[in-house]
């Protein structure tokens, strides 16, 4: 079992090997050298944001703090053999192993993390070319001129004499049609090689993937609306122009930005880092405290600032219909750019019962083991009044395992990314069969 209880006796040892003071290393993190102290002689209890602060500082990662490197790699090695349950597996040998051959037991841990990698990009181009509809759009532009090319051919290939004038109109056709098609496929080419690179020069970016690009590049977090100034949106907005394109996606980026900074104004950055520290991450207990809903809780919690994408914490909306409305991705939860999602997510739970909080620790399948603690609520969004249909939004909050309660023991909800790149076998939420029916 993990030794937990020396995770101090590390920080202490990783900290001496890098040559750095106490005190300059709880300068860093933000503590003060008496509280590290405590903590490197194992007095004082670390987790969370503190514990990802510590491994950043000391370049290390925060499993090998919490579990020392070798434990790490028996954990992984674990992992590996479980996402493949067919293959016997000496999985009681895994320590001697993991001893014995270090550097053998890692190249099986980064093998199969790089094989899971993979089947992550697969499952993105399956789902890119089931339900892109800019690349179906773009397919159906280039099939259409190419046949109107071969119609016009066949005409002057099969047609023993034809009028000169006829000829001409036809010489015409050809040439029009050859440069629509060179344009579709230089278009077509842009826009696979701007969802590879994260570039946006075609400007065929839907409306949402303009604002998400932009959100990513802040890393979600928008410093100029943390100030409270009266006009902070106008300045932030009229920077933000300059790379955000078209007035749908400028109408979706200035809305957020006013609740951003709503929020902001209810929950002070610096005042909602402590009260989660002291919550131990519950958004009901951080609702309470700042007399705001759970929504409002989950937004602001996935826009605190994460050094690197260390302990990034995710967040999901959508409608009635189940249409993903936003997506602030987090590692190890793979979420669907097109297309239908996974029915079993939490998100879609609390769909069914608006207003009533949904909490599930959850788990990817297909994917290398690590669990989520998940929060979700969905709240009406408006009146509907006699007669009307409900209209109401749901929020879904994703906490990595980092991030998660101390003693989580519940057992995981299996969920899937979506079921057409999903390989789970007997889902009874299935639509339709998986491509990755048979694995890799």
């Amino acid at each position: 079992m993990p030794q937990r209880s020396l995770t101090g006796s590390r920080i202490r040892e990783r900290r001496l090997q890098l040559a750095i003071r106490q005190s300059a290393l709880a300068k860093i993190v933000g503590i003060s050298p008496t509280y590290l102290n405590l903590i490197e002689h194992n007095r004082r209890r670390i987790g969370g944001k503190l514990l990802n602060d510590l491994s950043l500082a000391l370049d290390v990662d925060a499993a090998v703090l919490t579990q020392g490197a070798e434990t790490a790699l028996v954990e992984s090695l674990r992992g590996a053999a479980a996402q493949r349950p067919e293959v016997v597996v000496e999985t009681d040998r895994a320590e001697n192993l993991a001893r014995r051959f270090p550097g053998w037991a890692a190249l099986t841990v980064d093998q199969h993390r790089r094989i899971a990698m993979l089947e992550q990009t697969v499952q993105a181009l399956t789902d890119r070319l089931t339900h892109d509809p800019q690349l179906a759009a773009s397919m159906h532009e280039v099939l259409s001129v190419v046949t109107a090319i071969r119609s016009t051919s066949a005409i002057l290939a099969n047609t023993g004499q034809v009028d000169p004038e006829w000829q001409a109109r036809f010489h015409r056709n050809l040439y029009e049609d050859s440069q629509r098609l060179a344009s579709s496929s230089q278009a077509l080419v842009s826009y696979l090689e701007s969802a590879t690179d994260g570039a946006d020069e075609t400007g065929l970016r839907l409306p949402q993937e303009d604002l998400e690009q932009w959100l990513a590049r802040q890393d979600y977090h928008i410093a100029g609306l943390e100030t409270g100034d009266a006009n902070a949106v106008e300045n932030v907005f009229e920077a933000a122009r300059q790379v955000i394109s078209g007035s749908a996606s400028r109408l979706m980026a200035r809305a957020y930005m006013t609740v951003y900074a709503q929020d902001a104004a209810i929950m002070p950055m610096p005042d909602f880092q402590d009260a989660m520290q002291q919550t131990d991450n519950d958004p009901a207990a951080l609702a309470a405290r700042f007399n705001c809903d759970l929504v409002a809780v989950f937004r602001r919690m996935a826009a605190m600032p994460t050094p690197d994408g260390v302990g990034r914490i995710g967040l999901v909306e959508c409608d009635s219909s189940g249409t993903l409305m936003f997506r602030k991705p987090v590692d190890g939860f793979a979420l669907p750019r097109y297309g239908a999602s996974c029915a079993l997510w939490p998100l879609f739970q609390a769909l069914t019962r608006p207003t009533l909080p949904v909490r599930h620790v959850v788990e990817q399948v297909g994917h290398t083991p690590q669990r989520f603690l998940t929060y979700a609520v969905s709240n009406p969004i408006a009146m509907s009044g006699f007669n009307r249909p409900q209209v109401v939004r749901a929020t879904m909050l994703i906490l990595p395992d980092d991030r998660a309660s101390v003693g989580e023991t519940a057992d995981p909800l299996l969920i899937g990314t979506s079921c057409r790149i999903c390989p789970r076998d007997g889902c009874p939420a299935r639509r339709e069969p998986s491509v990755l029916a048979d694995g890799f």
